[in-house]
């Protein structure tokens, strides 16, 4: 049997993208998205060839315009060339909480960590997968956000990545730990431009700001999703009163919308408010509009079935009566006359959005209270708010399991909505929701209740509104996914790394340290088997539902993911048992392996060159990748 050979992000591993990220210049992630869409632009070095790419656009009448502009701040460079660098970190599963019974089957996911890395291991496997974007990020005011990302290049690599002055150098580290706009568009860039790839092309991303970045980020969005995928501005009306403002009562903030693809977007939609009456036809409810015939498009006026040739002319009576025959239409008394009613599906029927809404903030702190969380969080946003836009996004289509992506979770708001709104309407959308384990105040009631950090209490926050959903509509677990899988990003010590750097696959005399213990989290009772195996399976293009079956060779103990063929092998222990049983099932067709991957470190020089040679002895040979 011929087997499948998957190369999907193989050349992957910590050390790889450590050293890779060494290299990454500001435009590399554009030169990379060009080599996919217009190879044709490089030459077999991989050299993006501009005057080829000029001369095409000339002989196509393009031309840049003379008074264009563009939006330009101190960090812009250094935020592409952050778009560029893969993470540095390692996915721990929570493995306790993940293995309790309502956990172990669910497909939301909740991460734990800074959410540009996050972003980078999302999207080696959610690529084009994400239906909704809803963020609230910190808003620009001086005490919500204070620019801490921390700049990852010494000066010289500055120099080389991005060509910088000495003077210029001095310039983005100036905007370290300020709350400048410059700062805060450094801050976003890199999240904002991660972000669009996750998008679906029938995708949406929406985005809260008030007044103090509202303008610069439309023209930030603009930039990253370009000014024909704009959807729209919408005023959020969030406070009533304020009778006490110095100059005028500001009771709104902003929600900005974009297209993944505006050709491919599906209008927001609403239900629509029924009028007319009511009836079941084919086990399907319907209702009967009436007011939908006029007598002059666009204008009020009903046009009785009687005066259809006067007014619309034979041909449309004609279309009328074919209708009456096949219950389209249905005609409804009125006097002397009649009104030609029209069917139409109360579950396929909708309304556009307005730009203006109202969601009060006093309503997401009502929220909070319910599920005994008062006063942990400022302003929480109203879960009303974040149903309306997912609503808006997978009304026609619920059951699709759409995925909801929020990576400033915060008091995990979108999480409830995403779980109220599938026990409403029989939904099966999931949510990803990412939070930086940020230390609460320690002053404050959440420190002193026992929440140490952020994402703590919106985790507390899922769990408690599942409860209270399921209380209030009588459901279990087996009706809805109310649970979550938790992973929290961790960075390997300054010691495993050097040994990863240090390591070299092709000499003898490698000193077979225990290289997975120090991938073992404790405080998330997580072996190091299965940190590696899950950011392995992230990195190679698999979600975190993934299926991944244990397989022992003898003594030895592998994991294999059927859905790519792939089989893992971490452990240590493996001997010539091992291999003999493994070349055994793979040559009688009772295994089929597209791809072996191995953690070198927990092979001596010998196994690994044994395990490479029987498996080129296969027919139809696997390909055997060395990684990390």
């Amino acid at each position: 049997m011929e087997l499948k050979l998957n190369r999907t992000n193989i050349s992957g591993g910590l050390r790889a993208r450590i050293k890779n990220n060494k290299q990454t210049q500001s435009n590399s992630d554009l030169l990379e998205t060009l080599k996919i869409t217009l190879p044709q632009f490089f030459d077999a070095d991989g050299n993006f060839k501009s005057d080829k790419f000029i001369a095409e656009l000339k002989s196509s009448n393009q031309s840049e315009s003379r008074d264009g502009y563009e939006l330009g701040f101190v960090g812009k460079n250094y935020a592409r060339l952050q778009v560029g660098l893969e993470s540095e970190t390692m996915i721990a599963p929570d493995c306790a909480h993940n293995n309790l019974p309502e956990n172990k089957t669910s497909k939301n996911i909740f991460i734990t960590g800074d959410n540009l890395d996050a972003l980078r291991h999302l999207v080696n496997a959610y690529e084009n997968k994400v239906k909704l974007i809803y963020i609230d990020p910190p808003y620009n005011t001086g005490k919500e956000f204070i620019y801490r990302d921390q700049f990852v290049f010494d000066d010289q690599k500055l120099r080389n990545a991005l060509g910088y002055s000495e003077h210029e150098i001095e310039r983005l580290k100036s905007i370290q730990g300020k709350s400048s706009h410059s700062a805060w568009l450094t801050f976003m860039y890199p999240r904002l431009k991660i972000a669009q790839k996750l998008l679906t092309q029938e995708g949406m991303i929406c985005v809260s700001i008030d007044d103090n970045e509202q303008a610069n980020l439309k023209l930030l969005m603009d930039d990253i999703f370009g000014e024909g995928n704009f959807v729209a501005s919408f005023i959020v009306i969030r406070s009533e009163g304020g009778g006490l403002a110095k100059h005028a009562v500001i009771g709104h903030d902003y929600l900005l919308a974009y297209a993944k693809n505006i050709a491919n977007l599906v209008p927001l939609a609403k239900t629509k408010e029924i009028r007319g009456k009511i009836i079941t036809k084919n086990n399907e409810e319907y209702w009967i509009e009436t007011d939908w015939l006029r007598k002059k498009f666009s204008k009020y006026g009903t046009c009785e079935y009687e005066n259809i040739v006067e007014f619309l002319g034979q041909s449309k009576k004609d279309e009328i009566d074919q209708g009456l025959k096949d219950g389209k239409y249905i005609l409804i008394k009125k006097g002397d006359v009649h009104i030609v009613g029209r069917y139409r599906k109360v579950s396929e029927d909708s309304s556009k959005f307005y730009t203006i809404m109202k969601h009060l903030n006093k309503d997401g702190n009502t929220e909070l209270e319910k599920l005994g969380l008062a006063d942990y969080f400022d302003f929480p946003k109203p879960v009303s708010l974040c149903k309306e836009l997912i609503l808006g996004c997978t009304l026609k289509n619920p059951r699709n399991s759409d995925l909801i992506l929020d990576f400033f979770a915060g008091s995990a708001t979108t999480a409830q909505a995403v779980m109220q709104l599938n026990s409403e309407d029989g939904g099966n959308r999931k949510f990803i929701l990412i939070q930086l384990d940020e230390p609460t105040n320690h002053t404050s009631k959440a420190q002193k209740t026992g929440y140490k950090t952020i994402d703590e209490i919106a985790r507390e926050r899922i769990k408690r509104a599942a409860k209270k959903i399921k209380t209030e509509k009588n459901l279990t677990s087996d009706d809805f996914d109310f649970g979550f899988k938790h992973y929290k990003l961790v960075k390997p010590d300054a010691t495993t790394i050097d040994k990863i750097l240090d390591f070299d696959p092709n000499e003898k005399n490698i000193i077979n340290n225990d290289m997975i213990t120090p991938f073992a989290q404790q405080k998330t009772e997580t072996s190091g088997v299965d940190t590696i195996l899950t950011t392995w399976l992230i990195d190679d293009g698999c979600c975190f539902d993934v299926q991944v079956e244990e397989k022992n060779f003898g003594k030895y103990q592998a994991h294999y993911v059927k859905e790519s063929l792939t089989l893992y092998l971490i452990n240590q222990g493996w001997n010539a048992d091992s291999l003999e049983i493994l070349v055994r099932q793979i040559g009688g067709n009772e295994l089929l392996v597209g791809v072996i991957v191995v953690y070198p470190y927990s092979f001596d020089f010998e196994s690994m060159r044994e395990l490479k040679a029987n498996i080129k002895n296969v027919d139809n040979p696997p390909i055997i990748v060395e990684r990390f």
